[in-house]
């Protein structure tokens, strides 16, 4: 079957896509800025280098892609139909890789909180931002 983009244009579009600073990611930064919480963004020295990582509440979070961390029982998280052997290792590595990451940090004392981007969306990003806020500040 024949892709619906041209192996040009696929390849421009997967060479605009960021590791870092992604629309969710700032909303989130910029919702947690808001209610006067104060981090630090994509710190390498902590295993998976968080997005947030909050010291004052030893909390480290995380804000995930649907599509590239295989975000269980979500739509956006469909494996592409061409290219499958590539996309299952690199999809599945990329999950397994977060899985280790979240066991590290939890041995190292901090509390890990993943939001999805589907969690994002207009409908659910209200109630996830104020869980997210609540997580986070609970357990002071």
């Amino acid at each position: 079957m024949v892709g619906k983009f041209s192996k040009e244009v696929r390849s421009y579009n997967m060479s605009r896509i960021r590791s870092k600073d992604t629309k969710p990611e700032i909303l989130v930064r910029s919702y947690l800025f808001s209610k006067g919480l104060r981090f630090r963004k994509n710190d390498k020295r902590y295993p998976g280098s968080p997005d947030v990582v909050l010291p004052k509440y030893k909390t480290i979070v995380f804000v995930h892609g649907c599509f590239w961390h295989l975000h269980e029982g979500c739509k956006y998280a469909a494996m592409p139909k061409s290219n499958v052997e590539f996309w299952e290792k690199k999809l599945y590595g990329n999950k397994e890789r977060d899985e280790r990451n979240k066991k590290e940090l939890e041995e190292l004392g901090w509390k890990v909180i993943t939001v999805w981007e589907c969690e994002l969306k207009k409908d659910k990003i209200e109630q996830t931002l104020a869980r997210l806020y609540t997580q986070i500040t609970s357990e002071l």
